[in-house]
């Protein structure tokens, strides 16, 4: 069996095929294409049309396959007429129209999390809609990877890991929340017929032309997939995706909802095969990302000039919107009394103790919080790539972290639709602890 892996990041998109092949799954890449934000007027937006002739590039070359499946980011929508057409390109999470509306928000933040279980972050689609100008208009919300499967078969719905990130699903009995639609003002017949991962959504369209391929729900959050993608050899693991973002967590049987969880900003999202994501989403690395865009320059020596410490750290969750990233990161440093950073090498140093500090922070509450030790981290994601983060966050987690694969979510979205768990795909490294000042930077932030 041959599958077509579509899996959308905050930075690319690209089409995977996989089969197994001696008990291991072959991930190959066909086609790959850029993603991001399109600033229009006062609106940051995706290019989703753009991402569509991506995907049907994709299909093309990878030729004849037995399905497809679609994973991407987590929170953002489009909205469709009643005759299917879309109604203006969806808005990007970074777009700053939510801000402040979490907090003027009519039901009280406790009550959302003991529904819900997600955590506040300002871009949950529950606020989007509370400030959504074409929901009067709407008959239909799709998801990104709902609204791109509807366009390839024509049958909407939505798939429950991505419907879990909304703030609008019920986390314990995994259905819609529909009294908190209404008391929100939302009309319960927008959301789709809920489906889990491995659920077949329809055929590929005739006008497509690539004949009546079937289109699987796989978990469509790319951190579901992803999760599926870890190659843990026990149940006493904990996952670190990633990219932009970086989710760091455990997979649990049922969702953790005390005060004490709320207050520490965990979500429970939900899983591939009835597991729940308890995580935190921490800004991972997305001040690299922007860093590198405005010095035009390539990471790798970066990265050499990066190996001595430097000694400055910073709250990545202070840099959200995009613009002068190293500048930002300089005055931040300065603000709190630390050495500036006087050259890209030591912007990144800067950057990756940052980020191992945030993740050793996010995996000790969330083993205090559900009661759970960990023996190994797994990351997974274009992280893993980076071998002085991978080596910063075993020294600052106090436990080894196993690296790869880089394509997780390809990986699970593969393996979901080639109905296996368990299954190795490429090398992994492994990076030991070393110790380190890790308590006293930690100090400096929280």
């Amino acid at each position: 069996m041959r599958v077509a892996a579509v899996d959308l990041g905050a930075s690319s998109g690209r089409v995977m095929t996989g089969e197994l092949r001696d008990s291991e799954l072959v991930l190959t890449e066909v086609h790959r294409f850029p993603n991001g934000p399109v600033r229009l007027g006062e609106r940051l937006h995706w290019d989703i049309l753009a991402l569509y002739q991506g995907i049907l590039e994709g299909l093309r070359a990878a030729g004849p396959v037995d399905s497809i499946g679609i994973d991407s980011w987590a929170v953002d929508y489009g909205l469709l007429t009643s005759d299917g057409a879309l109604l203006g390109n969806p808005v990007h999470y970074r777009d700053s129209r939510t801000a402040g509306v979490a907090a003027r928000f009519p039901v009280p933040a406790s009550e959302l999390y003991s529904r819900t279980g997600v955590q506040v972050l300002p871009f949950n689609t529950i606020y989007q809609l509370a400030v959504e100008p074409l929901l009067s208009s709407a008959s239909q919300l799709l998801m990104v990877p709902d609204l791109l499967a509807y366009w390839l078969t024509g049958v909407g719905g939505a798939e429950i890991t991505n419907a879990s990130t909304t703030g609008l699903l019920d986390v314990r009995r995994r259905e819609w929340d529909l009294d908190l639609m209404r008391r929100v003002g939302l009309d319960p017949s927008l959301f789709g017929e809920l489906r889990e991962p491995g659920t077949r959504i329809g055929v590929l369209e005739p006008h497509i032309g690539l004949g009546a391929v079937p289109v699987v729900a796989v978990g469509s959050h790319d951190t579901a997939s992803a999760v599926v993608g870890v190659p843990a050899s026990s149940p006493r693991f904990a996952y670190m995706s990633c990219g932009t973002w970086s989710l760091v967590g455990l997979s649990l049987p049922s969702p953790v909802l005390s005060e004490a969880s709320r207050a520490a900003n965990f979500s429970n999202e939900l899983g591939v095969d009835g597991t729940v994501r308890y995580l935190r989403n921490v800004m991972g690395l997305w001040l690299l990302q922007e860093c590198l865009r405005s010095w035009d320059l390539p990471l790798e020596p970066l990265l050499s000039a990066a190996a001595t410490p430097f000694g400055s750290v910073v709250d990545a969750a202070e840099f959200l919107e995009p613009g002068d990233m190293p500048a930002r990161i300089a005055a931040a440093c300065e603000r709190t009394g630390q050495p500036v950073p006087a050259t890209p090498g030591e912007t990144v140093r800067c950057i990756l103790d940052s980020l191992a500090l945030a993740h050793r922070r996010a995996l000790r509450e969330a083993m205090e919080l559900a009661g759970r030790d960990v023996d190994v981290v797994h990351i997974v994601g274009g992280g893993a790539r980076n071998a002085l983060l991978c080596q910063l966050t075993a020294d600052a987690c106090e436990r080894p972290v196993v690296a790869g694969p880089v394509e997780g979510a390809a990986v699970g979205n593969a393996l979901v639709q080639l109905g296996v768990r368990g299954v190795r795909c490429g090398e992994t490294v492994r990076y030991e602890p070393r110790g380190g000042e890790w308590a006293a930077l930690e100090s400096r932030l929280f």
